[in-house]
C-alpha cells in the first residue's frame, strides 16, 4: 500500500472504516479487509486511534522499526476529526500525493452545517465567501441531482443515529468546474454537556476527479425525484422547494430561491416563520398528511429584514416508503388574498 494512501471515517459509533484508497473510494471496509491481519493492523490502528484523540498528524514508526507510519487529521472547524489519511512505507520512501478530502457535518438537530478548509477547497470558494456554518438548504445548491438524492434527504427527515449513506455526487464549484466526488457520512447522537441530545451527520468528501471522465458520476441534470417533482411544474414567479415536515425547514431549492426571502444562516436576519404564523404552518404541515395538498398564506423572514407574506402551495411527497416532505411551490400571493389561511382538499380554514 505504500503507492496509496488510506481514506479511514472516524464518524464514531462503530469502530473506523476505510472509504477511500487513493482517489478510489471503498464501501466503508473493515481496516483488516485492506491491510489483512499482518504485523501492521495494529500499528494503524494505534496510529489512527492517536490522531482522533489529538487532533495532530503523527509521524512515527512500526512496532518492529521496519515500516514508516504518517497519519493525518481531517477535521471539521469545529476541530471534530472526521477521518486520517494514513500511509505505511518504508522508512526511505517518500509519500504520495494525498488526493483532496473536505470533512463536514450536517446538525440534524439544529439545521446547521459545518464544513473544513479542504472542503471549501474542494468547492472552490473564494477566501471571502468562506462562512463557518451554514443552514441545510444552501449544501445542496452545489450539489447535482442524482439518483440518490431522496434517500439522503429522507435519512436528513428521520435523523436516525446510526444510519449510513455513500454515493458518488457531481459538485458544481464556485468556478463552475465539475468535479466527482465521493460522499460517505453517519449520523451519530451527539449528548450535549447540559444533557441535551443532538444528532449530527458526520461526513467526508473525496474528491475522485473531473465530473466528464469520472464513470460513477452522475449526470449534470436533475435526475432524482423527477416524477414528483412533475406535479408542481415551474412556472414564471413561482418557485418550488422540498420542506423538512418535521421541522418545517427548507431542504432544497429545486430552482432559484424566491427572491426577496431569508434562507440562508444570518445572523441579523435568520430563516424563520413569522412566531404568530408558526400555529398556521403546523396546520398545513398536518393538513398535508391527510389531504396531500393544502395551500396558505405565511409570513417569512425577508433577507432585508421584517418580514414578507408568501403564497405557499404544498404537494406531500415521499422520500422512501416510511419518509415523507412537502414539495413547496412559494410565490407573492396575488392581490386580494387574505392576510393568512389555509385551504385543504378546496376548503378555506380559519387560521
Amino acid at each position: 500500500m505504500a503507492d496509496k494512501w488510506l481514506l479511514i471515517e472516524t464518524f464514531g459509533g462503530v469502530e473506523p472504516s476505510v472509504v477511500g484508497v487513493g482517489n478510489a473510494p471503498r464501501r466503508m471496509v473493515a481496516l483488516r479487509s485492506v491491510l489483512g491481519r499482518g504485523r501492521y493492523l495494529e500499528d494503524a490502528r494505534s496510529a489512527v486511534a492517536k490522531v482522533v484523540a489529538d487532533a495532530e498528524p503523527f509521524d512515527g514508526r512500526t512496532a518492529d522499526r521496519q515500516r514508516r507510519v504518517l497519519a493525518v487529521p481531517l477535521p471539521t472547524f469545529t476541530g471534530r476529526v472526521h477521518g486520517v489519511h494514513l500511509w505505511i512505507g518504508r522508512p526511505d520512501e517518500e509519500p504520495p500525493p494525498r488526493d483532496p478530502v473536505g470533512a463536514w457535518y450536517f446538525n440534524l438537530s439544529t439545521d446547521k452545517i459545518g464544513g473544513s478548509d479542504d472542503l471549501l477547497d474542494l468547492y472552490g470558494v473564494a477566501p471571502e465567501n468562506r462562512r463557518r456554518q451554514r443552514v441545510t438548504a444552501e449544501a445542496f445548491g452545489r450539489l447535482v441531482g442524482n439518483a440518490d438524492e431522496a434517500a439522503v434527504l429522507a435519512k436528513i427527515v428521520t435523523s436516525r443515529p446510526g444510519a449510513e449513506h455513500q454515493a458518488t455526487w457531481t459538485v458544481r464549484r464556485d468556478d463552475g468546474v465539475l468535479r466527482a466526488a465521493d460522499y460517505s457520512c453517519r449520523a451519530v447522537e451527539d449528548i450535549l454537556p447540559d444533557g441535551r441530545r443532538e444528532v449530527v451527520l458526520r461526513g467526508l468528501a473525496l474528491d475522485i476527479g473531473p465530473a466528464e471522465s469520472t464513470p460513477s458520476a452522475p449526470p449534470p441534470r436533475p435526475v432524482a425525484l423527477a416524477q414528483q417533482v412533475l406535479v408542481a411544474a415551474r412556472e414564471p414567479g413561482r418557485h418550488r422547494a422540498i420542506v423538512n415536515l418535521r421541522t418545517l425547514t427548507l431542504l432544497r431549492w429545486l430552482d432559484d430561491p424566491l427572491p426577496g426571502v431569508a434562507w440562508q444562516l444570518d445572523d441579523v436576519n435568520p430563516p424563520a416563520i413569522h412566531p404568530d404564523d408558526v400555529p398556521l404552518a403546523k396546520k398545513l404541515s398536518d393538513g398535508l398528511a391527510t389531504a396531500g395538498r393544502v395551500r396558505a398564506v405565511l409570513r417569512l423572514r425577508a433577507a432585508s429584514g421584517g418580514w414578507m407574506r408568501v403564497d405557499i402551495a404544498a404537494n406531500l411527497m415521499l422520500l422512501d416508503q416510511h419518509t415523507t416532505a412537502a414539495l413547496v411551490t412559494v410565490s407573492r400571493p396575488e392581490p386580494g388574498d387574505g392576510e393568512s389561511f389555509v385551504q385543504v382538499d378546496g376548503m378555506f380554514q380559519d387560521s
